[in-house]
């Protein structure tokens, strides 16, 4: 494990659930409100996982308690005032950051473990 996903600050959060790393990666490109961050959950998993709005909001309200995201307004005159927006910290982005390096070492291990037996190194 490097330096930064191994720092205390990071280990509690680690590994991201389901709902948690889509909605991280859904902000981290920009702010979304809530129907867009499901939209883009959807389109990043190639429609394999598909939040609904209670788990949506239970884990934007978590990960806002926790420091990932917060609420911004992106106002427009044709909007509905209602409408939240939110964004991922710069403390949501290392954490992100971190369960992307854990997940690749996951991808690197089982590529190696599924190559033929003649294939691997010893």
């Amino acid at each position: 494990m490097n330096a930064r996903a191994g720092t205390p600050e990071l280990e509690g959060f680690l590994p991201l659930g389901q709902a948690a790393l889509y909605i991280l990666l859904a902000l981290a490109g920009e702010e979304r409100h809530g129907y867009g961050i499901m939209l883009e959950a959807a389109r990043q998993s190639r429609g394999k996982y598909k939040p609904g709005p209670g788990t949506l909001y239970d884990n934007l309200r978590k990960l806002i308690d926790q420091g990932m995201i917060e609420e911004s307004r992106r106002a427009s005159p044709t909007e509905d005032p209602r409408r939240r927006y939110y964004r991922i910290t710069a403390f949501g982005r290392r954490v992100l950051a971190a369960d992307v390096e854990r997940l690749e070492a996951v991808v690197r291990e089982a590529k190696a473990r599924l190559r033929p037996p003649s294939a691997r190194t010893i």
